[in-house]
Order: structure tokens, then sequence, then C-alpha cells
């Protein structure tokens, strides 16, 4: 893990790989609780039978946001941004979809230091994001995500 204290010692990261974070296996407990959460219960992702039966992947896949929706959890293996006041998630730009996520798939997020600008205190950081699949080439999706830090 890397750690990351202040504005200089992020921008020296710039351009740089971080890290991988560790492999998390998404369940079928996990994708049947992200359809609860945001109302989305299309049969491909929480009828295991029915994907079985009728769906492109023979099996139940996630929902893509929720993929997404791991970039916090991951990102904070990969770094650990300290001596901040604030953290904000900003925003996700450029997120290209590749592959499904299979229910029980292991994932792993890869990040890279895009680019780190200090917008007059507020530090911007753009982070490439490959989400990994494990025994897959082709990762999950690819895309920037963008975070504003408050030092102290």
């Amino acid at each position: 893990m890397v750690v990351i204290s202040s504005f200089e010692e992020y921008k020296s990261f710039e351009g740089q790989v971080l890290g991988v974070s560790g492999w998390h296996t998404i369940s079928q407990e996990q994708i049947n609780k992200f359809a609860d959460a945001t109302l989305d219960h299309q049969w491909i992702h929480v009828d295991k039978q029915r994907a079985e039966n009728e769906g492109p992947f023979k099996s139940t896949i996630a929902h893509g946001y929720l993929t997404l929706s791991l970039i916090p959890y991951l990102w904070k293996q990969i770094a650990d941004v300290r001596n901040v006041k604030m953290e904000i998630n900003y925003g996700i730009e450029s997120i290209r979809f590749c592959e499904p996520v299979l229910v029980d798939s292991e994932v792993q997020l890869q990040a890279k230091v895009k680019s780190i600008t200090n917008l007059r205190g507020t530090v911007k950081a753009v982070i490439e994001a490959i989400l990994i699949l494990k025994g897959k080439d082709k990762p999950v999706y690819t895309g920037d995500v963008v975070f504003l830090y408050h030092f102290n």
C-alpha cells in the first residue's frame, strides 16, 4: 500500500501505476443486496435458474454499477491518503464496460495516477481505474475516477 500525505507526495506518483488491490469475490448475496438497494432486480442478476437456462452467460452476473461501486473499497487497499480534512468522490469519466462479471468471480482494481492538480488548495486526483477479472485477459472496465482532497 502506498501512503500519501500531501499534494507534493501525490504529485510524485503522477503517471505511475500505484498498485493493485486484493482479490474480491462477488457473491450472489452481494448481487442480491445491490439489487435491493438500487431497485434493479433484472433477472440476469438475481434469478439463478432463469440465467442458467435462458441467459447468454449461463450464470447470473453482477450489475455494472455494482462493480463500479467497489472502487472506493478497493482503492483504499492500494492507497492510504492521509492528512486530509475531506475526501470527495468527484466523478467517473470515460468508463467502458468490457467484460461481464459472473457470480462468484474474483476481481481486483489496478490504479494509475493520471494527473494531480492543485486547484487553489483542493487537490484533484484523476485515477485510471482498471477492474481486472481473475482468469481473463479483457478487463471488466477501464476509465477514470476523480477524487478531490483537502489536505490539512
